[in-house]
C-alpha cells in the first residue's frame, strides 16, 4: 500500500513538473472558519482580492483552503503573509493574521521528491538484502 501511494505521488509530481511553467509558484493557504467569522469575512472575499492571480478555493468538511498560483516571482510564505486583506471598507489585516497556515507548495514539492527518492533507495536496498539472503 505504501509503495502504491509513493508511486502515485511520484507520478503526479513528475507530470506536473513537465506540464507547467517552472517559474510559477503555488501557495496553499489554510483557514479556520471560526477565524473568518470572527473577522466577518469569507473565503470568496479573500479570493477576490487575489484576482490578478490564478486562484482556486476549496470548502468542505475540513479546513478552508485557497490555492494561489503566482507567475515568475520571488515570493515566499512570509512575503505572502504580509499581503493586506480588506475585511470591510474600514479595516484591513495581514493575511497571516487570519490564515491558519501558509505553504509554498513549489518549495515543498522538491523536498517531497527528495524524501520519495530516499524512501525508494532504502526500499531497493532492503529488497536486495532479502533477495540475496534467500
Amino acid at each position: 500500500m505504501g509503495r502504491f501511494f509513493a508511486l502515485i505521488i511520484f507520478s503526479l509530481i513528475s507530470f506536473q513538473a513537465f506540464s507547467g511553467n517552472p517559474t510559477t509558484k503555488t501557495f496553499l493557504v489554510l483557514f479556520k472558519s471560526q477565524e473568518l467569522r470572527q473577522h466577518h469575512t469569507n473565503l470568496k472575499t479573500i479570493e477576490a482580492q487575489f484576482g490578478s492571480y490564478d486562484t482556486k478555493i476549496y470548502e468542505g468538511n475540513s479546513e478552508l483552503a485557497l490555492l494561489i498560483e503566482i507567475p515568475a516571482c520571488d515570493f515566499d510564505e512570509c512575503f505572502l503573509g504580509n499581503f493586506l486583506i480588506q475585511i470591510n471598507k474600514e479595516n484591513t489585516v495581514q493575511l497571516q493574521q487570519i490564515a491558519f497556515r501558509l505553504f509554498d507548495l513549489t518549495e515543498n514539492k522538491a523536498l517531497l521528491k527528495s524524501y520519495i527518492s530516499l524512501h525508494e533507495e532504502e526500499f531497493h536496498k532492503k529488497e536486495k538484502k532479502e533477495s540475496t539472503a534467500l
